[in-house]
């Protein structure tokens, strides 16, 4: 046993190099949880855990070692096939039997590990130099930073850890250095392992809370991946058949995206599948209020989408002309108020088939700053304003000014209104109460049980939300293997249960209807990013702020709007992380939006796809910073504990100029005790010498006298005496006025 102790010692520095490669190697991981399946990523996690440990805590011959670690690796895979429900062997069939189909169901997963293991293991033994070290997490580095660059996955985080990981691992390598060259000094470092553990942590806790606290800015330049698919002709990946509609943050998934990138989709009729994020900037959109920007409708569900895709046959329409009012389509017992907004296109190659602002537009005042201009057409039913390419034969606008009528939603009025009150006879809702013939009762059944305690249409809305935004969470790539029904709604509530925005307006769409409550789809963009304004130039404004949006193809977004009868449409978001900004009677803006207790992540600013999962992946917790803070606040307070001699004459240092000399110290410490005696009641006269008041205060406090004639002694060596007065001496002056201070407490 001691023996194995001495080995693990002596390589310590080998162990610490396999904890930084496992660092980084987790961050590979985190990169290609999106792309690999479930069992792969598990397999390979748990394989490197393993080579790692055997590594570091069985010391034998290497190829003995190696042969554990193939085992080790083999059996990690079998069982996490079986606990991932992959493949599971028949217990009862002979072994002879069972050995070979083992192997054939654990190919391809068992290389992927083995793989991974031989990389660690090649990595641990070549990389043992200072120049090496700085090579590999370098090599890293870069192929972190092209990946980020060229792809739509940002990986900051695992560049940070990465160079994290570089940074012990420097340290290590220094720490070895030294004792291989001055074992002397090693041994002797080696009583204070604490005073050098401190100081690893110390200066790990400042990069730490530096990186934390460094502002967020967004990109100036385009990122080239964008650039050169601008460059190429492609442009930003936006349209495309099944393009979802809606990105926010992202969550756990095995589907790969493959090209598919988030984006506003032109077609609708089959929703689902993967994708990618996509930071591509489409337009700036400066308002006084946070507003979603409303795009189109679709009313009529198909079961695996919404089909009713061709742009001018979805309702009437009506020519619209710049400077005209459209006709309001807000309930009649609703108040509005007016927003005025100024919609700029950052993408000359983009074409939509509507202009996009508040609900509703209410009028359009200019177009590429012209107060003239055909092709546009409104559908009232809708609230949609149509941008006719074929009419006027323009290119999309690339600016535009429209006003809006915010709807002021009295909700405390609204929710007490029973069906009979809100539609009556209203025959107008049949179109968006209409499902597929063969929807499913499965679906019906539980929007019935999620809202049999409310009796209201809004009690039940409100319900049906709630139950969406609380049971599923948000991911960017579903997993589709799940699904087994043909409806998409009932794969999603039932199967796959998690999606994005498209799966929950759209379960929240029919299932409010299959409650004979009137509901459509809506898409467009959620309000973007706001730029943080300095201090200075908010001044300068008056104090307004900023009221400028950045919206990217990564704020494409769905939601719900549902229809109160006289109240009119009012939109209803079921997607988690997402806040749709309402005016109510009650309040003068926009709700606030929710806040996301992990992280920083808002709906301004959607989670990169490789993000799957906080829990899947190595990320800086809250704990560390928490604790990094903790470390530097006890070192704080060990400086000024360790200083405390030299703080205490810190401002006499600062009005003479130069530092005390001992005996000034003694004459200030004085002067501190004398102040003491006077707030315990024993004043010195103005006619008194200290010796005097000294002598008084002995004879009325006898226990103190002792330490009075100590003090008065070492104030007249310092005040008259030629002796040389030394450090120790005024530091003795220090500990005889503590001990003064419990000499005159109170007598009980």
């Amino acid at each position: 046993m001691r023996s194995w102790w001495h080995l693990l010692k002596s390589s310590w520095h080998r162990s610490a190099s396999l904890l930084w490669i496992m660092i980084i190697a987790l961050q590979w991981l985190s990169y290609t949880t999106p792309i690999w399946l479930e069992e792969t990523t598990a397999s390979v996690l748990l394989a490197l855990a393993a080579v790692a440990v055997i590594e570091i805590l069985f010391p034998i011959k290497w190829f003995l070692r190696l042969l554990l670690q193939v085992v080790a690796v083999s059996l990690v895979v079998y069982r996490t096939l079986g606990q991932q429900g992959v493949y599971m062997s028949d217990p009862w069939l002979p072994l002879t039997q069972r050995l070979p189909e083992i192997a054939a169901n654990m190919s391809p997963y068992i290389w992927f590990a083995l793989g991974a293991s031989v990389l660690l293991l090649l990595s641990s033994w070549w990389v043992s130099t200072k120049s090496r070290i700085l090579m590999f997490i370098g090599t890293n580095i870069a192929a972190f930073a092209a990946l980020d660059s060229f792809t739509t996955a940002v990986l900051w985080e695992e560049v940070a850890w990465t160079v994290f990981a570089g940074m012990a691992w420097l340290v290590s390598q220094h720490l070895r250095n030294f004792q291989m060259r001055y074992p002397r000094g090693w041994s002797y470092l080696l009583h204070y392992p604490f005073k050098v553990l401190v100081n690893i942590a110390i200066i790990f806790s400042l990069v730490i809370l530096t990186g934390v606290n460094m502002p967020e800015v967004r990109p100036t330049l385009t990122d080239p991946y964008t650039a050169w698919r601008e460059w190429n002709g492609t442009g930003a990946p936006s349209f495309g058949k099944g393009a979802p509609v809606g990105t926010n943050e992202s969550g756990t998934g095995t589907t790969a995206a493959g090209s598919t990138s988030s984006g506003y989709s032109l077609d609708n009729d089959d929703l689902g599948g993967g994708f990618n994020f996509d930071y591509s900037p489409v337009m700036t959109v400066t308002s006084d209020l946070r507003t979603y920007m409303r795009g189109e409708t679709r009313t009529v569900y198909s079961g695996q989408g919404w089909s009713d895709n061709d742009t001018f046959s979805r309702g009437p329409l009506a020519g619209a002309e710049i400077g005209k009012n459209l006709p309001n389509t807000t309930g009649g017992k609703v108040q509005t108020q007016s927003l005025k907004q100024t919609v700029k296109l950052l993408n000359n190659n983009n074409s939509y088939p509507v202009l996009f602002g508040a609900y509703s537009i209410s009028s359009i005042s200019l177009i590429n700053g012209e107060e003239s201009g055909g092709g546009l057409l409104w559908r009232s039913r809708d609230s949609e304003l149509l941008w006719n390419n074929a009419d006027n034969g323009r290119a999309y606008p690339q600016s535009y000014e429209l006003t809006a009528e915010v709807p002021v939603i009295p909700v405390q009025e609204l929710s007490k209104k029973t069906y009979a009150e809100l539609y009556g006879n209203d025959k107008t809702v049949s179109e968006f109460l209409k499902l597929p013939n063969n929807f499913p009762e499965t679906v019906e059944n539980l929007a019935q049980e999620i809202t049999a305690g409310a009796q209201t249409p809004y009690e039940k809305t409100m319900l049906l939300q709630q139950y969406l935004q609380q049971t599923f969470p948000y991911t960017n790539q579903p997993d589709l293997s799940r699904s087994e029904s043909s409806d998409f709604v009932e794969s999603f509530l039932f199967e796959i249960k998690e999606g994005y925005c498209d799966y929950y307006s759209t379960a929240l769409v029919t299932m409010a209807r299959s409650l004979d409550i009137p509901a459509r789809w809506v898409k467009g963009y959620a309000p973007g990013e706001q730029a943080e304004l300095p201090d200075s130039l908010v001044a300068q404004q008056g104090g307004a702020g900023n009221n400028r949006y950045t919206i990217t193809n990564a704020d494409a977004h769905s939601w719900a709007e549902v229809y109160f009868g006289e109240y009119g449409w009012i939109p209803v978001e079921a997607t988690p992380g997402f806040n749709a900004p309402l005016l109510t009677q009650n309040e003068e803006a926009p709700e606030p939006d929710p806040v996301d207790e992990e992280e920083p992540q808002t709906e301004q600013d959607p989670a990169p796809a490789n993000k799957q999962n906080d829990e899947g992946g190595f990320r800086l917790g809250l704990w560390m910073v928490w604790g990094a803070s903790a470390i530097l606040a006890a070192w704080l307070i060990y400086l000024v504990w360790h200083h405390r001699f030299n703080l205490r004459f810190l401002m006499q240092r600062i009005r003479s100029g130069h530092p005390l000399s001992p005996d000034q110290k003694i004459i200030v410490e004085t002067e501190r005790w004398v102040r003491f005696m006077r707030r315990k009641g024993m004043m010195k006269a103005e006619h008194e010498t200290l010796r005097e008041a000294a002598s008084r205060w002995s004879s009325e406090r006898p226990e103190a006298a002792g330490t009075l004639s100590t003090l008065l002694g070492r104030f007249e060596q310092a005040k008259y005496s030629p002796e040389v007065i030394e450090d120790k001496d005024w530091r003795s002056v220090y500990t005889e006025a503590l001990r003064l201070r419990k000499n005159m407490k109170p007598r009980k």
